[in-house]
C-alpha cells in the first residue's frame, strides 16, 4: 500500500494564540457593541458627545500599540505584554460594570468609573494588541509553507471573537433595559480574564520556536530596573492614568487627538526621508506606502461608522421585528447535531493530544467542551419544561448586527483566499484591490442610501438594507485591510519596518477618530448639520456622504495604481522615472 505523506500539523502554540486572541477580540468587539447604546440610553449623553468620545477612544486604541510595542521590544517582551495588558483590560471591564451598576444612583461616580474603565481597556490593549500577532509566524522556520494558513486560521480566531462576542454581550446587556447594560461589561471582563488564563498556563509550554524555546520571553538587553513588579505596576497605572487623562482632555475639553496624530506621521516622514543611506528605490516604495495609508483612512472612517451612527440607525430605523415562530423540534435536531460536532471534538483532542506531558491541556479541553454540552442539554431541559411547541423571536436586539460583518469574513474568507490566485495574469495590483474596496464600501452606504430615500420621518425599513450593507463593507475590507498589510510589509525597509507599520496604524487611529467627527452628524428630527457646505438633514442626505468620500477616494487611486504599481517594482532611478513616465501617459 502506498504511503501517503500527511502535511504536518501545525504546531499548538498557534491554538493556544487562537485562544488567547479569539477571547480578547470577544471581549472588544462584545463591549463595542453596546458602548454607544450605554452612553446615550444610561448615561444620557448627546449623540453628538457620544459620538465623538467614541471616536476619541477608538482612535487611541490603534494608537497606544505603538508605545506597546516599543515597550515590548526593549524591555518587556511579548509574553509579559500581553498577560499584563490583558489584565489592565479585565480591569477595565469590571469598573464599566460597577459604573453600569451606579448609573441610576450616583451618577457622578457612574461617570467618572466610566472614563476610568474605557483608559484602562485603551492602556492595556496597547500592550495586548502589538504583541500576540508577532508570535504567530515565530512559531514556524523561515520559508514554511504553513506561515499563511497559520496567519489565516489566527484570522478566523480573531472573528470568531468578533462575531461571538457582539451576539453575547448584546443577548445579555442589550435588553432594552438600561439597568442590563452591566452584564454585557461583566461577559466581556469575563472573557478577558479567560483570555489571560489561557496564556498563563500554557505559554511556557507550547507558544515556542521550531528549536524548542520559549517565545516571547523578556529581551536579553532589558535593564533589570523595567522587570521589577513595583515598576511594572507603576507604569502600568501610570500609563492608565494618563490615557484616562488623554481620553477626557479630548473628549470634554479640547480636540486635540487628530493634531496629534498628524504631528506623528510629520515626524516619521521627516526621520525616514531625512535618512541619506536610504536607495531611491526604497524611497519610491516608502511614498507608496504614505500614499495608500492616506486613502486607508477613508475606507475605516467609512466603515467604523458601524459602532456609532450605524448603531443609530439600526436602533431607530430599522424594523428588527420578526415575530418568528421557531419549532422546538428544530431547536433539538440543531443540539443532537452540535452535541454530535462535540462528542467528535472529543475524540479529536483524545488523538492530537495523547501525550502525558500534555495532560493539563487535554484537560483543559474536555472541561470546555463538557461545559459546552452540558449548556446545550440545559437549554434543551428549559425548553421541556416550557411545554410550548415553538418559540416566539420577537425583535432582534441592535448590538447584535455588529457581528454580521465577522460572520461574513469567516463565511467568505475560503472564496477570497480562493479568489485572488485564480486570477492568475489578471489579478489585480495591490492599489487597484484597495480601490475596489473601497468602491465596494461606497456601494454599501449606496444600498443603504436608497433603502431611505423618500420615507417618511418615524418610517423604519426593512434589515435587509443594513445587512446588505454590513456584506458589502465585508467584501471591501476583504480587499483592503489584509491587502495593505502585506503591501507594508514587502515594501519597507528592514531599519524603517517598524516606523513604516506605525504609519498604518497612524492611519487607522486617524481614521477612528474621524470616524467619530463624522457620526456627529448624524441626523436628528428637525435639525440640518452641515459638512463642508454640505447639507445634512436626512439618513439619505447622511450616507450619501459617504457614498461621494469612499467613490471618490476609490476613483483616484484607481486612476493612480498604475503610477503606484511602477514606484512599487522600480529597480533604480532611470528605470523607475521611465516606467512612472510610462505609466503617467
Amino acid at each position: 500500500m502506498p504511503n501517503i505523506s500527511r502535511p504536518a500539523a501545525h504546531p499548538k502554540g498557534l491554538y493556544i494564540l487562537f485562544a488567547t486572541e479569539m477571547w480578547e477580540r470577544f471581549n472588544y468587539y462584545g463591549m463595542r457593541a453596546v458602548l454607544i447604546l450605554f452612553m446615550t440610553k444610561a448615561l444620557l449623553f448627546s449623540k453628538v458627545f457620544a459620538a465623538n468620545l467614541y471616536g476619541s477612544y477608538t482612535g487611541l486604541i490603534y494608537l497606544t500599540p505603538l508605545l506597546g510595542g516599543y515597550i515590548a521590544d526593549r524591555y518587556w517582551g511579548n509574553k509579559r505584554s500581553i498577560i499584563t495588558g490583558g489584565i489592565v483590560m479585565a480591569a477595565g471591564e469590571m469598573i464599566l460594570f460597577i459604573s453600569a451598576s451606579l448609573f441610576h444612583s450616583y451618577a457622578s461616580a457612574s461617570l467618572s468609573l466610566f472614563f476610568c474603565g474605557l483608559g484602562c481597556m485603551i492602556a492595556g490593549n496597547g500592550f495586548f494588541k502589538p504583541n500576540i500577532s508577532s508570535l504567530v509566524g515565530q512559531l514556524y522556520p523561515d520559508g514554511d509553507k504553513r506561515k499563511d494558513t497559520a496567519y489565516t486560521i489566527f484570522y478566523m480566531g480573531i472573528n470568531t471573537g468578533g462575531a461571538l462576542g457582539p451576539i453575547i454581550c448584546g443577548l445579555a446587556g442589550d435588553t432594552g433595559n438600561p439597568a442590563d447594560f452591566k452584564w454585557a461589561f461583566l461577559a466581556g471582563g469575563i472573557s478577558m480574564i479567560i483570555s489571560v488564563i489561557v496564556q498563563v498556563v500554557f505559554h511556557h509550554r507550547y507558544v515556542t520556536s521550531p528549536e524548542g524555546n520559549v517565545l516571547g520571553l523578556t529581551p536579553e538587553q532589558a535593564p533589570v530596573k523595567a522587570l521589577q513588579p513595583a515598576v511594572i505596576i507603576g507604569g502600568l497605572a501610570l500609563f492608565s492614568l494618563l490615557m484616562i487623562g488623554l481620553l477626557y482632555l479630548d473628549a470634554k475639553v479640547i480636540g486635540y487627538l487628530s493634531w496629534l496624530m498628524l504631528a506623528a506621521v510629520i515626524f516619521i516622514a521627516v526621520t525616514i526621508f531625512g535618512d541619506r543611506t536610504l536607495s531611491y528605490m526604497e524611497k519610491q516604495r516608502i511614498k507608496v506606502i504614505f500614499i495608500v495609508s492616506f486613502f486607508v483612512i477613508f475606507f475605516w472612517a467609512a466603515f467604523e461608522q458601524t459602532g456609532a451612527s450605524l448603531t443609530f440607525f439600526t436602533d431607530e430605523q430599522t424594523d428588527r421585528q420578526l415575530h418568528l415562530q421557531i419549532p422546538v423540534w428544530s431547536l433539538q435536531l440543531l443540539s443532537a447535531g452540535l452535541l454530535y460536532i462535540l462528542y467528535r471534538l472529543f475524540r479529536k483532542t483524545r488523538r492530537q493530544l495523547p501525550q502525558p506531558a500534555d495532560r493539563l491541556l487535554r484537560g483543559t479541553v474536555y472541561a470546555l467542551l463538557s461545559l459546552f454540552a452540558a449548556g446545550i442539554a440545559g437549554v434543551n431541559a428549559w425548553l421541556l419544561l416550557q411545554h410550548k411547541s415553538a418559540l416566539l423571536l420577537e425583535e432582534i436586539p441592535p448590538s447584535l448586527f455588529l457581528s454580521l460583518g465577522s460572520i461574513y469574513i469567516v463565511l467568505f474568507a475560503p472564496f477570497f483566499a480562493w479568489l485572488w490566485p485564480r486570477l492568475g495574469k489578471y489579478e489585480p495590483a495591490a492599489p487597484v484591490k484597495m480601490a475596489i474596496g473601497l468602491l465596494l464600501l461606497s456601494l454599501g452606504y449606496l444600498w443603504i442610501a436608497f433603502g431611505v430615500k423618500n420615507i417618511a420621518p418615524g418610517t423604519k425599513v426593512s434589515i435587509a438594507w443594513i445587512t446588505v450593507t454590513y456584506a458589502l463593507h465585508a467584501f471591501g475590507e476583504f480587499c483592503l485591510s489584509p491587502i495593505g498589510l502585506s503591501l507594508v510589509n514587502k515594501l519597507s525597509p528592514l531599519k524603517f519596518s517598524s516606523l513604516l507599520m506605525a504609519v498604518w496604524f497612524l492611519s487607522t487611529a486617524a481614521a477612528n477618530k474621524f470616524a467619530g467627527v463624522l457620526s456627529t452628524l448624524y441626523p436628528e428630527k428637525g435639525k440640518t448639520v452641515s459638512f463642508l457646505g454640505y447639507n445634512i438633514q436626512t439618513s439619505y442626505d447622511f450616507f450619501l456622504l459617504f457614498v461621494v468620500m469612499a467613490g471618490v477616494a476609490a476613483l483616484v487611486l484607481l486612476m493612480m495604481s498604475k503610477w503606484l504599481s511602477a514606484m512599487m517594482a522600480a529597480p533604480d532611478k532611470t528605470n523607475c522615472q521611465s516606467k512612472i513616465t510610462t505609466a503617467l501617459t
